[in-house]
């Protein structure tokens, strides 16, 4: 095998991370290299949830030909005895010399005790190799266990002159083949899906992901903001053999719908309403955070993604820009109150820009991004 640098080791431990990411949550998803004087002898990717991770994957592989090696983790290895046995005594078990850790691991459980273990133990730790590299790989993860809630990304189609419906409400389809196929990649990334009852009741989305490029093991949650009993439990919504369903509510819902809700298989949670109506969309990503998401997709209208914007609750804005024209009588993508002057306006930082076929992908964060954000 080839030499390679630090640098260049962590890179290959994101790759192989960034392989199982859809697979490991609410795990994080960590790749792990093992090199002898700049020869890889093992490489590992967290398996599924109760499964090995990444580091044991890898010590696995390498066999004795870890002892004196260093090993690359894009996250600290983990210190606590869950499903798995703590990877940090591992790695001392199987005297490896050095420890190269991009990211300290914010979960509780671990917050540096596991790379205090290995420094316990005479090992060498490097923290911060690939750093900025594996925190925008890892920014649900970090974010969920450092606030406790959901990572939210905003999805919207927009047309160029930003518009997400024409006069009559029409909104299908604004984009071209190329952007939908991504989006669904996006969905597929993601525990859960968030749409909002207008929209449920216009587009009746199905809300499921079905990307082409691999097989879905668990398809994310359909969650439905409902905060007055709406939308009917019918329809592709309610199909629950083909995702779960969660519906978000209020004590503003009638008893009736609630119980139709249920009883078509669809779990119920009544949260605190908002100010100004609707159900609490904070409340809400902590409760998903709680349902094990990472990353929450909210794909509702308007009225929805404006209030979340407004909230501050928003991580990520991925916006499919699309090769068309709506005009003034269109619908707005973000219902939100206007700014008295431009030195107001909320502003973003542009992070990727994409062309798909004729439409464009771009993603921002806010300018000043939550903690562990991206």
């Amino acid at each position: 095998m080839s030499r390679h640098d630090d640098e260049g080791l962590m890179a290959r431990a994101r790759e192989l991370a960034g392989a199982v990411a859809r697979r490991t949550p609410p795990n994080p998803w960590v790749g792990c290299v093992i090199a002898r004087d700049g020869e890889i002898v093992g490489e590992g990717a967290t398996e599924p949830p109760g499964a090995r991770h990444a580091e044991r994957q890898a010590l696995d592989v390498a066999g004795a030909r870890a002892r004196g090696a260093s090993a690359y983790v894009t996250l600290e290895p983990c210190s606590h005895q869950g499903r798995t046995g703590p990877c940090a005594d591992a790695l001392v078990d199987a005297g490896v010399a050095r420890v190269a850790v991009a990211l300290e691991d914010p979960d509780p459980r671990v917050r540096g005790e596991g790379i205090a273990r290995l420094r316990a133990a005479g090992i060498t730790v490097d923290v911060g190799v690939g750093a900025d590299g594996v925190r925008a790989d890892l920014a649900p993860y970090l974010h969920q266990r450092a606030t406790g809630r959901a990572y939210c990304v905003v999805k919207t189609a927009l047309s160029l002159d930003g518009r997400v419906a024409a006069a009559d409400g029409s909104s299908r389809w604004i984009t071209g083949n190329a952007a939908r196929a991504d989006a669904h990649r996006l969905r597929a990334d993601s525990q859960a899906i968030i749409v909002g009852a207008g929209t449920a009741l216009v587009d009746r989305p199905r809300l499921t992901a079905r990307p082409l490029d691999t097989t879905i093991e668990r398809p994310p949650l359909r969650v439905l903001l409902d905060a007055r009993g709406r939308v009917p439990a019918t329809g592709p919504l309610f199909e629950v053999d083909d995702a779960p369903t969660l519906v978000c509510t209020t004590e503003a819902a009638p008893a009736e719908a609630r119980v139709a809700w249920g009883s078509s298989g669809a779990k119920v949670e009544v949260l605190p309403g908002a100010a100004g109506g609707g159900v609490d969309l904070g409340a809400t990503l902590d409760l998903l955070a709680h349902h094990d998401v990472l990353q929450a997709m909210v794909e509702g209208g308007p009225t929805v993604h404006g209030a979340l914007v407004s909230a501050g609750l928003v991580d990520r804005i991925v916006a499919y820009v699309a090769a068309a024209l709506l005009g003034p009588e269109g619908r707005p993508g973000f219902s939100l109150p206007s700014p008295p002057t431009i030195e107001d306006a909320l502003r973003f930082r542009l992070l990727e820009a994409r062309a798909l076929g004729d439409d464009v992908r771009l993603d921002y964060v806010p300018s000043d991004p939550a903690p562990g954000g991206a």
